[in-house]
């Protein structure tokens, strides 16, 4: 049987974050963090409580500052008494056209996907280095080519690509850091009518259709529990999208 782990998911009570939860939750127990979702995060909490009795907690914070990070890395540990694997999932995401952007686009952009897994993991150091944790970071393939109007979002997210790198090579031997770049998975929720763009951007996927949150979740999951020997790497899950972006 695997060892039972407690995972802190960050931005979980829905999308992708929720995909990854349930599906970790088959066997390990879950820190649902939130920011907006209080409804939904809890819902979730009881829903996978109701499967398996004290699995899961919600957590709110912010994120939005290091001293929030490490309240909740506390308040996570505390659940079961410490912290055996960290998912930095929570992202904003919203254009910010050159000319347009504003010092809040930044501070937003960048503190969620750069600011925040770094003051979490940090703050998170000590109990996962004891547990032999690990660490997956939800990274972009547009990390790597950039988005037109996405400026800092892209580059938020080229940031923590490096995060996960450097951070695997200072935390080994004892934690392994490594991140998952979806493609086309869910649609952002302000194209999400947008057939038209939908389009354009299945024909450039080399199997041609998008993706399901299972995707990103099971390679989650192998991250976690299935690759001991796999550290620093960036797996991009995306039907080959990145060899025709």
């Amino acid at each position: 049987m695997n060892t039972v782990h407690n995972v802190l998911i960050t931005g979980a009570a829905a999308r992708l974050g929720r995909a990854i939860a349930e599906e970790l939750h088959k066997d390990h127990r879950i820190v649902i963090h939130y920011r907006n979702s209080a409804n939904a995060a809890k819902a979730l909490a009881n829903e996978l409580n109701q499967l398996r009795p004290n699995s899961a907690i919600a957590l709110h914070s912010k994120l939005n500052s290091a001293e929030a990070c490490s309240n909740l890395a506390q308040r996570a540990q505390e659940a079961w008494g410490g912290i055996n694997v960290l998912v930095n999932n929570a992202s904003a995401f919203h254009p910010t056209p050159v000319g347009k952007a504003t010092e809040e686009d930044w501070d937003q952009l960048v503190g969620s996907n750069l600011k925040a897994p770094f003051f979490l993991t940090q703050a998170l150091k000590e109990t996962l280095s004891q547990r032999q944790g690990c660490v997956v970071n939800m990274a972009d393939i547009h990390a790597e080519r950039p988005m037109p109007k996405h400026t800092i979002y892209c580059a938020a997210k080229a940031g923590l690509v490096m995060l996960t790198k450097s951070l695997a090579l200072e935390l080994s031997p004892q934690v392994r850091v490594n991140a998952v770049a979806p493609g086309a998975i869910l649609w952002p929720e302000q194209e999400a009518t947008n057939e038209a763009k939908k389009a354009q951007i299945t024909q450039r996927i080399p199997l041609a259709r998008t993706g399901d949150p299972s995707d990103i979740a099971k390679t989650v999951r192998f991250l976690v529990c299935d690759a001991p020997y796999i550290n620093g790497q960036v797996i991009a899950v995306d039907g080959g999208r990145n060899l025709n972006i």
